[in-house]
């Protein structure tokens, strides 16, 4: 094999029988940080690859966000020799992360139990949609999750239709849990030398991402509504319009709008004892959003922007994705790497002594199968 990158996974060998999304990205991450992932990919190839537009050089740029850093063996698990090769990668990896429906692997020899008894050290990990029970028989895609979990009870209009998240929210948490999951059950193996099978599946992550939401119907017995843009429990925090447009303004403590009002010159409001504390701005928001807005309209969005920020108040503008990217560049973030010549976003964690590390573009299908597949034979 070539030689592996750098990095505080150096030396991880990751058996990567995971498609679409949530094990991919958790994959990528691991990779991003020098761990060796060899993704394993049907004769089809992962079906993000037929995910398009939008397209670069003719590849899905869905498949290129999320298979950074990796190597491609295609195998056909019903083959005999293919099996073969995959049933002898897992019993060299580390870590093995799938996403089929709970118990799909078994019949290839490739599931929890059958792994272990030749490789007893190996962290095993399995994404799902609703886990490994009763609701194993269900197909695990992220609008199903947004729309079961609740979250799209939460998103849209008030008086509309509920929205799905722009993004595959869950999946890309899922995918995160998965990470932490393996990173833990790899510092217990470090004391132990016992591997153990880490679950997640999309609704757990869910119902723990909705975080304030669900502490709310948990512990509170309340059920959330949709509010728009709007907060349940901090006012303001949402978009407001300005002379030329909106501007998010957030007010997440009592000094924060005792500033907001200063840099506004209404300071008397934050004295009013309908506002004072956030509980008074949140129980009256009908009363006070006019009385923001009326002197907001005086100005233009970037005005107020600029002296807000500058005052230490939280507020932002509605940008478009460019918009996110050219701030990214403004703020020295660095947000693009490219390998091999495709662009990619950087890996978000920043080491002072064990650095991310890009060393390979994402992978043809089976572009490095007759290499691993010789590796295996050894």
């Amino acid at each position: 094999m070539v030689d592996q990158p750098k990095g505080p996974l150096d030396g991880l060998l990751v058996a990567d029988f995971s498609r679409i999304l949530a094990g991919p990205y958790a994959t990528m991450l691991l990779a991003d940080l020098g761990a060796q992932v060899i993704k394993v990919e049907g004769p089809g190839g992962d079906d993000t690859r037929t995910w398009m537009p939008p397209v670069r050089d003719g590849v899905s740029t869905y498949y290129l966000g999320i298979n950074r850093n990796k190597r491609s063996i295609a195998l056909d698990l019903k083959d005999p020799v293919d099996r073969e090769a995959a049933q002898e990668l897992a019993r060299r990896a580390d870590v093995l992360i799938e996403n089929m429906r709970p118990g799909g692997l078994a019949r290839f020899g490739l599931d929890y139990g059958s792994v272990t008894a030749t490789n007893p050290g190996v962290i095993y990990a399995s994404i799902s949609g609703f886990g490994a029970g009763a609701g194993s028989s269900m197909p695990g895609y992220d609008l199903m999750v947004q729309a079961i979990s609740g979250l799209m009870s939460l998103t849209g209009d008030p008086s509309g239709s509920p929205f799905r998240a722009g993004i595959s929210v869950f999946d890309v948490m899922a995918g995160l849990h998965a990470s932490l999951g393996i990173l833990a059950a790899l510092h217990r193996r470090a004391d132990t030398g016992r591997g153990q099978h880490v679950e997640v599946n999309l609704l757990s992550s869910a119902l723990s991402g909705l975080v304030n939401h669900s502490s709310g119907y948990v512990a509170g017995g309340t059920v959330p509504y949709r509010m728009g843009n709007a907060h349940p429990s901090l006012f303001p925090y949402e978009p407001l319009p300005t002379a030329d447009g909106e501007l998010i303004i957030i007010a997440g403590n009592d000094g924060q709008f005792r500033k907001l009002c200063e840099v506004m010159g209404l300071s008397h409001l934050s004295s009013d004892r309908r506002f004072e504390g956030n509980q008074d701005r949140t129980a009256n928001r009908e009363e006070l959003r006019p009385l923001l807005v009326e002197k907001l309209m005086t100005r233009t969005r970037d005005e107020w922007f600029r002296d807000l920020l500058a005052a230490g108040v939280p507020c932002a503008p509605i940008n478009t994705i460019d918009g996110g990217f050219a701030l990214a560049e403004e703020l020295g973030l660095d947000p693009v790497v490219t390998v091999g010549g495709v662009p990619g976003v950087r890996n978000p964690i920043t080491f002072s002594e064990t650095p991310a590390t890009y060393q390979l573009p994402p992978p043809g299908l089976d572009e490095h199968g007759e290499e691993i597949r010789a590796w295996l034979k050894n």
